[in-house]
């Protein structure tokens, strides 16, 4: 039995610190060459590649592990992920290169992966590999993601910690996938750069507004759901949110928050139509607690009624301006 819940809420406790940690993989001087193993993989279209020479060397990379049969963290990681390839935009594949590595590659075929990356609608230089377990095991531990306390005998639980560095440099650095995409964005898009990449866009400190501390639902929305949803700006990889309060009996919308994977397991009748319009893209158990689901609700449908609302109050002064120019 595998404990993906109990990983998940060790994991989630730890953002903060995994957050600040910096990682130098190998002694300053060392060739990567000499560290990295060149073990053979296989992406998701069926090409064999080698680690060191055809992903790595020189290049700056994205490198995390999933297994696609992952009911929870693996999917959530995937689409916060995705979210900073859209940030990154035409970058990846040109001077950045994603990795997404099983950790069950007896289950996770060539087939398998390219059906998950096409379900996350994943774009290029975003590549899924799988390989012989004991390689992808060994190049866990060279990089630091492999942790015998987790492991507990079952290889499917792991560090949801994923690693980007810059090859070239040595410069190699641990954050977790569930940290703010734009954080991240900037981090391997231009800090391991060290200064090669010209920031643009930025913004002096004296123009930075203030940020009011958001509330627990606003939190949560933030950090669950904005990989998959929207309030108002359309469907994502799941429907847009605007107005679901409204829409779904607030009994059976408080379950699916909190137990989805129960819901699709019973075959709810909604949850299953929700399940095959999405691309069979199953909503992860996020861990809510009732405290956490109410004021995620709360949240849901008070910003549902301010975009409704300004909605109303833009069209009518288009209106009223339409009115007066005729």
């Amino acid at each position: 039995m595998h404990n993906d819940k109990i990983v998940i809420k060790v994991m989630l406790a730890a953002l903060c610190l995994v957050s600040a940690l910096s990682l130098a993989i190998r002694p300053a001087g060392a060739g990567g060459a000499s560290y990295f193993p060149n073990i053979a993989l296989i992406t998701h279209h069926g090409n064999k590649v080698h680690l060191y020479d055809d992903l790595l060397k020189d290049k700056v990379v994205v490198i995390n592990f999933i297994y696609t049969s992952c009911p929870n963290s693996c999917p959530l990681e995937t689409a916060r992920l995705r979210a900073v390839q859209e940030l990154l935009g035409e970058r990846v594949g040109r001077d950045i290169f994603m990795y997404s590595i099983t950790i069950d590659p007896e289950v996770d075929t060539v087939q398998v992966l390219n059906h998950y990356a096409e379900k996350f609608d994943i774009g290029p230089g975003w590549v899924f590999l799988t390989g012989k377990e004991d390689d992808i095991i060994l190049l866990r531990k060279k990089l630091g993601l492999y942790m015998d306390e987790i492991q507990n005998g079952d290889e499917l639980d792991h560090n949801l910690t994923m690693i980007v560095g810059n090859e070239a440099t040595g410069k190699w650095i641990k954050r977790s996938p569930f940290d703010n995409p734009k954080g991240l964005a900037n981090l391997i898009g231009y800090d391991l750069f060290d200064g090669m990449v010209a920031r643009t866009g930025a913004k002096s400190y004296a123009s930075v507004p203030e940020v009011s501390k958001p509330s627990r639902g606003q939190y949560l929305y933030r950090t669950r759901c904005t990989a998959c949803h929207t309030l108002g700006q359309g469907d994502g990889l799941g429907p847009d949110l605007l107005g679901v309060v409204a829409k779904r009996d607030r009994t059976w919308l408080a379950r699916w928050l909190k137990v989805p994977d129960e819901m699709l397991a019973e075959k709810d009748p909604i949850a299953m139509q929700l399940f095959a319009q999405y691309q069979q893209l199953a909503m992860p158990n996020l861990q809510l607690s009732d405290i956490d689901v109410a004021a995620l609700i709360d949240y849901m449908a008070a910003e549902s009624r301010r975009i409704t609302m300004t909605n109303v109050e833009a069209s009518a002064k288009d209106e009223q301006f339409d009115h007066k120019n005729h």
